[in-house]
């Protein structure tokens, strides 16, 4: 019998891989979309758990293949947006990568940085093609830590941001986004909003909710014309807000319309239709439709998540630990055969 053996990647290995490589995240979501343009992946259906209705705390299985990279995986990931109340992370997960010759496991990864990072890589390579063509305030519903992921990976994209407003449930959260964010962004003016919403978007190009409120917070009147929307988790807009906009895209419409997020919400109750979705971010990738168009336009971009795009972030982890020899082998099934006898 074959050992089989698999690497163990941790959080601080991931940190090492993508340490001073920015660009390198936007390159494999870019890479994700094209090898789906291509036909290169195998897309099953997101299995969702949802243990309280009310307050969305769930597991999610998202598998997903990868057939031009020999690939399969999983993210198992748990969303308890509870867990924010008493301090814990509301976002926690592992990823599992297979290669399909044998179906053999061989990487076992985490997946709570990973997810943080995925989630606004895929909010900035929209707003490559979807932002203003000037982008200096950004504002923020939410203040965890995809939030401030969001707010890093933004300033990498776009130098120009000199001021950052910041709301959230509780204030003292709002100071430690500003403290935290603002050490490693002197050049840019953070504002503490002390949980006025509309506040931390008013006048504003880019605007992100990251809060897992399950709330209409963000207000239709608080938003400007040219602003980009990033819309990250369920319920966090009133309905007002996507039939402001000029244009909504999505990363995938046909894995949120039944989900729980504010646009399928509006879809189930018919207020929505397939037609007023514009484009996946996938059209706009590969010019099939055009991303924004003017200065005026109002865009929705709704994130609900992509498998695919996980898995190429794993097998390209997977890929770096075995060159920069990161990461722990462990032997799961050795060379003897099974002892019986031990079951007896």
């Amino acid at each position: 019998m074959k050992p089989i053996t698999l690497k163990v990647i941790t959080l601080e290995d991931v940190e090492t891989i993508f340490k001073n490589r920015t660009d390198m995240i936007f390159d494999i979501v870019i890479d994700a979309f094209k090898k789906y343009i291509n036909g290169d992946v195998l897309l099953p259906d997101k299995i969702s758990q949802i243990f309280d209705n009310s307050t969305q705390n769930r597991i999610n299985c998202m598998p997903a293949t990868l057939f031009s990279e020999a690939v399969s995986g999983l993210k198992w990931v748990s969303v308890f947006p509870t867990n924010a109340a008493v301090g814990e992370p509301n976002v926690t997960g592992v990823m599992l990568l297979s290669e399909i010759k044998t179906g053999f496991p061989i990487a076992l990864i985490d997946g709570t940085l990973c997810t943080k990072i995925r989630t606004a890589a895929v909010g900035c390579v929209a707003a490559k093609y979807l932002a203003p063509s000037k982008v200096k305030k950004v504002g923020f519903i939410g203040a965890g830590e995809e939030a401030r992921m969001h707010c890093v990976l933004l300033k990498h994209l776009f130098p120009t941001i000199n001021t950052c407003r910041v709301a959230s449930r509780k204030h003292s959260t709002e100071i430690d986004f500003v403290n935290e964010l603002s050490r490693c962004m002197k050049d840019v003016s953070f504002i503490d909003c002390e949980g006025d919403y509309s506040k931390a978007v008013e006048d504003t190009d880019i605007i992100v909710t990251a809060i897992s409120a399950q709330a209409p917070l963000l207000k239709a009147n608080a938003i400007n014309k040219g602003c980009l929307y990033i819309h990250v988790g369920g319920w966090e807009d009133e309905y007002a807000v996507a039939q402001k906009a000029s244009k909504i895209v999505c990363d995938d419409w046909e894995a949120s319309k039944h989900r729980t997020q504010t646009i399928s919400r509006m879809y189930k109750e018919g207020l929505l239709t397939d037609d007023d979705i514009y484009a996946n971010l996938n059209e706009i990738i590969q010019g099939s439709k055009l991303g924004r168009e003017n200065d005026e336009e109002i865009i929705y971009f709704n994130s609900v998540g992509l498998s695919f795009i996980d898995i190429n972030f794993a097998n390209e982890i997977y890929k770096q630990a075995q060159e920069m020899h990161l990461g722990r082998m462990v032997t799961l099934a050795g060379l003897n055969d099974t002892d019986y006898s031990i079951f007896l």
